[in-house]
């Protein structure tokens, strides 16, 4: 599956409706602007979907569903949070296929209807991205009818070998779910491997470990939290919310690197000061 890895990044994903194998139980299909992870192996009747990307994507997820299951559907959703580009596609999935929504308690005000994000940061700078950000969706999506609240003791249904960690600084309730056996873990926005307040990057899609998106975080000691939090983890593979797959020395060597300096590293200089 490694061949995978480096083939999907010489060819940046831009089939829309063609899943990228990364493991052999973990495939990803990349949007517009976020990644969506499939756990579960080929043709499984027990596969789970991780985030669902942004609005109008549900007829590409569903297809590049079908690549990889046929018509079989997920057993759930599993959202590591509630921002636009992450669950755009939420209740048109979950109507379709008649699953529920798992989310962090923390989250459930932002996805039930109730409670609005704040605006994003334009004060940040770093490129286009940053600067368009406070006309970024931010209003609650009402999956209310779908969605219940993960465990507390950090299991996931339906997904044995995987637990969830709560990740906040990003969101209030952001996940990374993980993986003991192989190290593997889905981080969201917790951390990602491309600068994605820059377009050219996200063009390019230049890969390097990077704290949360700037514009859209909120509490940056939170997140220093979180980044530590999973970096104590040693992972072997990181699979982001946004860029491409890393692993290997340069996962480990940033990774630290960004967990012993993330004041210098991830919280902008110029910000808008924390509520």
């Amino acid at each position: 599956m490694d061949k995978e890895i480096d083939k999907q990044s010489e060819v940046l994903c831009f089939d829309h409706a063609e899943p990228a194998g990364v493991l052999e139980d973990v495939a990803f299909y990349r949007t517009l602007i976020a990644n969506i992870w499939m756990i579960g192996e080929p043709e499984s009747k027990e596969w789970v979907l991780i985030d669902t990307g942004p609005i109008h994507y549900c007829n590409r997820i569903i297809e590049a569903c079908k690549k990889r299951f046929g018509d079989i559907p997920p057993k759930a959703i599993i959202l590591t949070h509630g921002h636009f580009d992450h669950v755009g596609s939420a209740k048109d999935l979950a109507k379709h296929w008649n699953i529920p929504i798992y989310v962090h308690p923390d989250e459930l005000n932002y996805v039930d209807g109730t409670r609005s994000y704040p605006v994003g940061d334009s004060t940040v700078g770093g490129g286009l991205a940053a600067l368009f950000s406070p006309f970024f969706p931010t209003a609650p999506v009402d999956l209310s009818k779908w969605v219940t609240v993960l465990p507390g003791n950090g299991e996931i249904p339906l997904l044995e070998e995987w637990t969830y960690i709560h990740t906040p600084g990003h969101t209030p309730g952001h996940i990374s779910l993980f993986r003991e056996r192989d190290k593997t873990l889905i981080s969201g926005d917790a951390i990602i491997t491309v600068k994605e307040e820059s377009v050219m990057s996200l063009v390019l899609q230049s890969q390097k470990i990077h704290g949360p998106p700037a514009h859209y975080t909120h509490n940056w000691q939170r997140a220093e939290e979180s980044v530590k939090k999973l970096a104590a983890l040693n992972p072997e593979m990181v699979l982001p919310g946004h860029g491409l797959p890393m692993k290997g020395e340069q996962l480990t060597t940033q990774l630290q690197e960004l967990a012993a300096n993330f004041r210098k590293l991830a919280i902008p200089k110029h910000k808008r000061k924390e509520k």
